[in-house]
């Protein structure tokens, strides 16, 4: 297990005691934005040891009677398809997955609101989709010089052409399937309309990363650089914070250029603000609950070559572009990294020099390594989770536990049938007929439990992986990387 960075228990309990304070401020009824990911906050986990993916949504958890949801998405990820990037799944698809989640742990989903709405097919057919679902549906429009001109912004040509999204609750949370949806205008829009309605609503905001009382080159605020390079964000000291109180605080460019339309809202709704900074505004316990700053440290390390390796691999599949690799290059240079620092990538090139075939190579959470290569029967992502299992499983290197017997008929299958040129069996094939075999092989069932202690294992291949072993890898908790490099030199490559 890696050594653990942060206080689970204490950042719950002031997160959520500084929230409910916030509520109260501002007269029982709070717009929440919530930056990054409620749910499956992979990123924070990986780079804060101890930290869970759902820690954010189970606070929420706790106070479900004053809290609805607001799910916001922009136009355009509609119309492009947009996914996100640890997951593959579309952002239309994450909304709906991501109301599911909440309704499922007893969270109210109130609407959807489409922002900077574009009247696109695939938009207007979303919209309609939602609301046959029963789902309450509002628009929000593209407005010029947004958020530089305040007087236009606030007013009746620029939120004032927003649908008013009717509001129950007291908290009321605004997120959304990823970053660049439109959630603080959404709120901002929000804050208007009720001011004419006579109501006097409040704003803050919840965003992990950076992290504003650590420094702004801090391994954890370059990872979270690292997350967001195809966004051109940038980690900035907050100006306002540092005149007004005299104080360094990181904050980054789109809340910095932000602020000054919230200040003016505020200051033209209220006739003051309750904010001096961008900092002032926000509710963020974490750097408060680090509690070894030594293992965070090495988690962003790692974090930034990962993401140094994904975009490498992006570029070579024509999805990323060179600006975000070169950034990453001198994010890497910040944090005093290299590739030398991953360990896994080492043995893995190791074991495909040795054997001449493109090689995987498994650094598992004891820090022990495992590899697999190519073969006729196994590709090498498969060959080396096998024997990953099987080291934590205590069995033989030997010992087979997929007989090539059984191998070849799922061979015959693929190729013969279901249409691939490739033989070899996948992961996730692999582990199919390691279950089925577990029913009557005790080496086979011991292996196939040891399946939850892969988490927390680091990945490297020598070659491109397919989306299927990428996934699985991903699933089982397993951080991936590969070389930027096809294992032929065909055109078309099948992900």
């Amino acid at each position: 297990m890696p050594d653990i960075g942060f206080d689970s228990r204490k950042y719950l309990n002031l997160q959520t005691t500084y929230i409910k304070e916030r509520i109260e401020k501002f007269g029982n009824k709070l717009y929440l934005e919530f930056g990054g990911k409620l749910f499956d906050d992979f990123h924070a986990q990986r780079v804060l040891p101890g930290f869970e993916a759902d820690f954010k949504v189970r606070m929420l958890a706790t106070m479900a009677d004053k809290t609805e949801i607001v799910l916001v998405i922009n136009s355009a990820d509609i119309d492009t398809g947009k996914a996100r990037g640890d997951s593959g799944i579309t952002y239309d698809e994450e909304l709906l997955r991501l109301a599911d989640a909440f309704t499922g742990i007893g969270l109210y989903v109130g609407s959807v609101v489409i922002t900077r709405y574009s009247g696109e097919k695939p938009t207007k057919q979303f919209a309609a989709h939602l609301r046959s679902l029963g789902m309450n549906v509002y628009r929000h429009y593209h407005i010029n010089d947004y958020p530089t001109n305040a007087n236009h912004v606030l007013s009746s040509q620029g939120f004032g052409k927003n649908e008013y999204i009717k509001t129950e609750k007291p908290l009321v949370v605004v997120t959304a399937p990823g970053p660049g949806s439109g959630k603080m205008a959404t709120c901002l829009s929000q804050l208007y309309h009720e001011n004419l309605k006579g109501v006097r609503a409040g704003y803050a905001k919840f965003e992990t990363f950076p992290i504003w009382n650590l420094p702004i080159n801090h391994p954890l605020n370059l990872a979270y650089e690292s997350a967001t390079v195809d966004l051109d964000d940038v980690n900035m000291i907050d100006p306002f914070h540092l005149e007004h109180y005299g104080e360094t605080a990181v904050s980054y460019n789109r809340d910095i250029e932000g602020f000054t339309v919230l200040n003016a809202a505020f200051k033209k709704i209220w006739g003051e603000s309750p904010y001096n900074s961008p900092t002032d505004m926000g509710v963020n316990m974490i750097g408060y609950c680090i509690k070894d700053d030594s293992a965070c440290v090495y988690a962003s390390k790692q974090e930034i070559i990962r993401r140094f390796y994904n975009i490498s691999c992006d570029i070579l599949t024509g999805r990323g572009n060179k600006s975000a690799l070169t950034k990453m290059e001198l994010l890497m240079s910040k944090a005093d990294t290299s590739s030398a620092d991953r360990p896994v990538i080492a043995k893995a090139k190791e074991k495909s020099l040795h054997c001449g075939t493109p090689a995987v190579a498994i650094m598992l959470p004891d820090k022990s390594f495992v590899t697999g290569k190519t073969s006729s029967l196994l590709g090498a992502s498969a060959a080396a989770l096998l024997n990953a299992l099987k080291v934590l499983a205590g069995i033989d290197d030997e010992h087979e536990l997929i007989s090539p017997e059984d191998i070849v008929p799922i061979q015959k299958l693929k190729v013969g049938f279901l249409g691939n040129k490739n033989p070899r069996l996948h992961t996730d094939e692999v582990l199919i007929a390691l279950s089925i075999n577990s029913n009557e092989d005790k080496a086979a069932k011991a292996v196939f439990e040891q399946l939850p202690k892969l988490k927390n294992s680091e990945v490297h291949s020598t070659v491109m992986l397919s989306t299927v072993d990428i996934n699985v890898f991903k699933n089982l908790g397993m951080n991936v990387t590969c070389e930027a490099k096809y294992e032929n030199n065909s055109l078309y490559h099948k992900r």
